[in-house]
């Protein structure tokens, strides 16, 4: 067996269920749940329309590097999304089978070639960062994601030591669970940086379609194209239609950028046997070339976002997030004892902040937070903030 699974933490999801293994909730209150990012809007129609109308398509194998019309539906709504001169959709563009095996796959196809390799990303992070690492051999490098930073991560702080080690650097952009964005000022010094050292930028953008204005959140190829960086050379992004478009169990996504890379990872997938249905394919594409469900998706977030925070707000510290669907609470007492008095009183679940983070020089970013996923339907959300309201006064 190989060795580095021993070295993998429990997901957080696991250890919420042993926290609460012998605790149980207000039977007098229906549960709400708001730890998964797993979303509840309606998904398109013209996407289950097409997965419908192209069930046949279990009849074929399909190619791992996806269907043409596919790839090119990607690319345009790239292009247009991020103001993008080109993208070759046969070199450039891979469709992935969402995008949580695509970013554990690329940390195995890119993990290997230095000496002592390192993986950096945020802290908290999303845990397949981590896991992805561990099993290709690399070790870790997180940077601090908190309140002391307004929840951004100071890359001006990383030593060349540091940067000469790594291989891969994960930028959750929307982040995740923070909601802040990555700025055209960072990504100029971390493109300088992966030109430099040679590592591979990894943004992970699946966030990128929720958020709230006219602003959409910069996105990496978009900082390379204002950069005049046109190769997209160390440069890769993930791309999702499962909160784009309501379609999780779709699973359905897309990695773009530097074809030097997205060659051998190509080669990689062929061996690993991830190719995504031809149904979903054409659903997929469906999907891509509708803009108007993504922006009826924004508005009911703003509209959810709103009313909670007109709750919470006067009971504790919390604000809108840039972009993405998570509320990150700063608490004043322990998140796990938070997240387990409210579950006991109040019959709502969330996610403690530490499950999410990783304690580094004895601080762990993601303590005294909670987690939020505002993904259920607007009432059910309001609810559970008149109860984290009324929890709260209480105390």
């Amino acid at each position: 067996m190989n060795p580095f699974i021993d070295s993998l933490h429990p997901y957080p999801f696991q250890k919420l269920a042993e926290l609460l293994e012998d605790i149980q909730p207000n039977p007098d209150k229906t549960l709400i749940k708001l730890t998964i990012g797993e979303p509840q809007h309606q998904a398109p129609q013209v996407a289950m329309e097409a997965l419908a109308n192209n069930l046949n398509g279990v009849s074929k194998y399909p190619s791992t590097k996806g269907e043409a019309a596919l790839r090119q539906a990607i690319s345009d709504w790239t292009k247009a999304r991020f103001q993008l001169d080109d993208l070759n959709p046969d070199t450039q563009v891979l469709p992935v089978t969402g995008t949580r095996e695509a970013l554990f796959a690329i940390t195995q196809t890119l993990v290997g070639e230095k000496t002592s390799p390192l993986v950096i990303s945020p802290n908290p992070f999303y845990q397949i960062y981590e896991g992805a690492a561990i099993l290709a051999g690399a070790d870790r490098h997180f940077l601090p994601c908190d309140a002391s930073n307004q929840y951004k991560i100071d890359y001006q702080a990383v030593t060349d030591e540091v940067w000469k080690r790594c291989e891969i650097l994960f930028v959750c952009s929307p982040n995740n669970p923070s909601g802040t964005i990555t700025t055209l000022e960072e990504y100029a010094f971390l493109i300088e940086k992966a030109k430099q050292f040679n590592f591979t930028i990894v943004a992970d953008e699946c966030y990128s379609e929720i958020y709230f204005g006219e602003a959409a959140p910069l996105g990496l190829l978009e900082a390379c194209q204002q950069l005049g960086h046109l190769d997209y050379k160390h440069c890769l992004i993930f791309q999702s239609l499962s909160k784009r478009s309501n379609l999780p169990g779709l699973r359905s996504g897309f990695v773009a950028g530097d074809a030097d890379i997205l060659k051998p990872f190509l080669l990689y997938r062929t061996y690993q046997g991830c190719a995504m249905p031809i149904h979903h394919q054409m659903a997929s594409i469906a999907a891509w070339n509708d803009e108007q469900h993504v922006i009826e998706n924004r508005q009911i977030y703003t509209r959810k976002f709103d009313a909670v925070l007109d709750i919470l707000e006067p009971v504790m510290q919390v604000s809108k997030p840039e972009a993405g669907f998570y509320l990150w609470p700063q608490l004043t007492m322990s998140d796990e004892e938070f997240c387990t008095a409210l579950y006991q009183e109040e019959a709502v679940l969330v996610l403690p902040g530490s499950y999410l983070g990783r304690e580094v020089d004895g601080h762990n970013p993601g303590s005294q937070h909670v987690r939020m996923a505002l993904v259920a339907e607007e009432s059910e959300c309001t609810e559970a903030a008149h109860r984290i309201n009324a929890f709260l006064s209480r105390r």
